[in-house]
């Protein structure tokens, strides 16, 4: 904790005042590309604060002043999230790239939220899902590809792998694609495991975590991502596990999003599927490449077989329902 705490001292002391420092600090599970650290802060007097360090791992990008802005819009919007303290992508700066925020207390493990899951969620994550849609992302440098499965195609042919079902998957994106609509902000990571769930916030929601794949685009992404099947964590229920569909586009309708119809959120569940199998197969590759040499990256990629599945399922219900 002595180098870490020599490097927020600083930070600390510009953000908080004089004779702040760590007093704790605690290293939590974290993903692929960033090491998160739980930090407990003495503000100068006397007083104890709670925050959250997150680093970008070495060798991974690590645009956390994007993400601080988004996080800032965000809360202005009325969108849960975390307090932004200090944000940095200065190469000189001790511990940069990182985002030091504020903890919001709830559950982020999705096998506890769905064993004991607020009523209401799925409609609030609906209500909050609109509103990060209607946040402007002018000024920010953000992805914005033209063809989001032109992107996720490019992204699968530098695998270097063939793998006949995402193939399938491609054709059948390119077969049905629904037609254009406005393009707005898109979190791009909205899902189990990066939102704060807690009983005591509104709908349950307590925060939205993790802006790192924020990019702008059909807004509907954000929706599919939600209802992927990777994400539901082996329960029924189409909504992250925990929801209905029909609740889902309630709380989106009720926030002022455009109306939704189901074979638009199929498309995208479908999208959302693939994507994340290609996302498995490139973090194997990164790897098994030695790009970044990684034990999460490993545990990721042997999931390639369970999208395949899962991307076959979708593509049979839709044959079944022409």
């Amino acid at each position: 904790m002595p180098d870490l705490a020599a490097a927020l001292t600083p930070v600390l002391t510009a953000a908080l005042g004089a004779g702040s420092r760590v007093v704790e600090a605690t290293s939590m599970t974290a993903g692929a590309s960033r090491h998160t650290t739980a930090v407990v802060v003495d503000d100068g007097t006397g007083g104890r604060r709670r925050l959250v360090l997150q680093q970008a791992r070495p060798g991974t990008a690590g645009a956390m002043l994007v993400e601080a802005e988004l996080m800032r819009r965000a809360r202005a919007g009325g969108v849960p999230v975390p307090e932004v303290v200090a944000a940095s992508d200065d190469p000189d700066a001790p511990g940069a790239p990182y985002t030091l925020t504020g903890h919001v207390a709830g559950e982020t493990l999705p096998q506890r939220i769905l064993g004991d899951c607020p009523p209401g969620l799925a409609r609030r994550c609906g209500e909050v899902l609109a509103a990060i849609h209607r946040i402007d992302p002018a000024g920010v440098d953000l992805p914005a590809p033209d063809d989001p499965v032109r992107a996720l195609r490019d992204l699968y042919d530098g695998t270097g792998s063939a793998v006949p079902t995402f193939e399938l998957g491609f054709r059948e994106l390119t077969r049905d694609r629904p037609p254009a609509c406005p393009r707005g902000l898109v979190h791009g990571d909205f899902r189990m495991g990066n939102l704060v769930v807690s009983a005591d916030a509104r709908g349950g929601l307590a925060a939205v975590l993790d802006w790192e794949l924020a990019h702008v685009g059909d807004p509907v992404e954000d929706m599919g991502w939600l209802c992927t099947k990777a994400w539901r964590f082996r329960r029924p229920a189409v909504v992250g596990g925990f929801g209905d569909v029909d609740d889902l586009l309630a709380g989106y309708a009720a926030g002022g999003g455009r109306p939704v119809d189901r074979a638009e959120l199929h498309w995208w569940t479908v999208y959302g599927t693939l994507r994340w199998g290609v996302l498995c197969l490139s973090m194997l590759r990164a790897h098994l490449d030695g790009h970044v040499r990684s034990v999460d990256r490993v545990a990721i990629g042997r999931r390639v077989a369970e999208q395949e599945w899962d991307l076959l399922d979708l593509l049979d219900s839709a044959a079944t329902a022409r």
